[in-house]
């Protein structure tokens, strides 16, 4: 009679070779591990991020003014946010700002990129795009203030050298969010270039070989090829400067202090006002809230549209 031997079937996924119990063992090292290297960053999470948003949720359901304890208030402050014609001003004007900057600052990257990865392999250029980024943005506000001014800036000495009249760049109510939203697309579009270019690189150059022999063009292979691929990374680039462009605050307070006739009045500048010169913490949590909720569903939004976890090249 023949002796059978049975032998252990490995657990799926553990690691070959290695006993189930060992496995666990290296399995709990390394979630020790894991949690060691992430507990800095999850405790600046917490201080910085988690305990002020919790405390900003309890502070817009009372009456605060900083002289005294908060006082319950109930839904009063979401009340009056609800008729506050200023409020919906605000946020008509952050969202005129969001539009242009997007629209523009999103092309203008898309065209580098391209230009960077099929014109050129140079890093200088690729550092020269980045150089705007890293400057800070108060400094960019007020270099370009000077540089707009309606009577000295060399823009309009530009402008008057071609025979045309000064224009009042950061003092016309038509023209003051425009010129504010140029003004950061010039600083995050090499950003958002690199990040976009990023996303070039992972897509096969064989594609572009194969379409060439069929005889496809550069603009032809540019939407057939480069913008489907390229459409999860546009829906993360997408996320992110919207979300940054609806917190835009240094470029307003540096430049306009939301004037003219609060023309270039956002959202952030409204809530500052609130709290810092009003001293209403109540109301301009309650603020701060809402504009939580309206980011995080225009975010979900955007990426259900641009189906930002799925990819064509998979």
């Amino acid at each position: 009679m023949a002796n059978t031997v049975s032998v252990p079937t490995p657990r799926p996924g553990a690691p070959a070779g290695r006993h189930e119990p060992q496995a666990r063992s290296q399995e709990r090292r390394d979630h020790r591990a894991a949690l060691f290297f992430i507990l800095p960053a999850l405790l600046g999470f917490a201080v910085f991020y988690l305990w002020p948003t919790i405390r900003g949720v309890y502070l817009s359901f009372t009456d605060y003014s900083l002289l005294a304890p908060p006082e319950w208030a109930g839904a009063a402050n979401y009340v009056k946010l609800i008729g506050d014609g200023s409020f919906w001003r605000s946020l008509a004007v952050t969202l005129e700002y969001v539009v242009i900057n997007i629209s523009v600052q999103t092309i203008v990257a898309i065209v580098l990129a391209v230009m960077m990865h099929r014109l050129t392999k140079s890093s200088f250029l690729r550092g020269v795009l980045l150089l705007p980024y890293l400057v800070a943005s108060v400094v960019v506000a007020l270099v370009w203030y000077w540089m707009a001014d309606y009577t000295l800036g060399v823009v309009n000495q530009v402008i008057g050298w071609i025979g045309l009249e000064p224009l009042g760049f950061f003092g016309e109510e038509h023209l003051v969010i425009p010129t504010i939203a140029l003004v950061n697309v010039w600083k995050h579009m090499g950003y958002t270039a690199l990040l976009i270019f990023a996303g070039l690189q992972a897509i096969p150059r064989s594609l572009y070989e194969a379409a060439s022999v069929d005889g496809s063009t550069e603009w032809r292979s540019f939407w057939r090829i480069t913008l489907p691929l390229l459409r999860p990374v546009l829906a993360m680039v997408l996320v992110i400067t919207v979300i940054g462009s609806f917190q835009i605050f240094d470029t307003v307070a540096v430049t306009t202090q939301g004037g003219p006739a609060d023309a270039s009045k956002v959202i952030y500048y409204y809530i500052f006002e609130k709290a810092f010169s009003q001293f209403d913490f109540g109301y301009a949590s309650a603020m701060g809230v809402a504009l939580i909720a309206i980011l995080a569903g225009v975010s979900l939004l955007q990426m259900r549209l641009l189906r930002a976890g799925e990819s064509d090249l998979s």
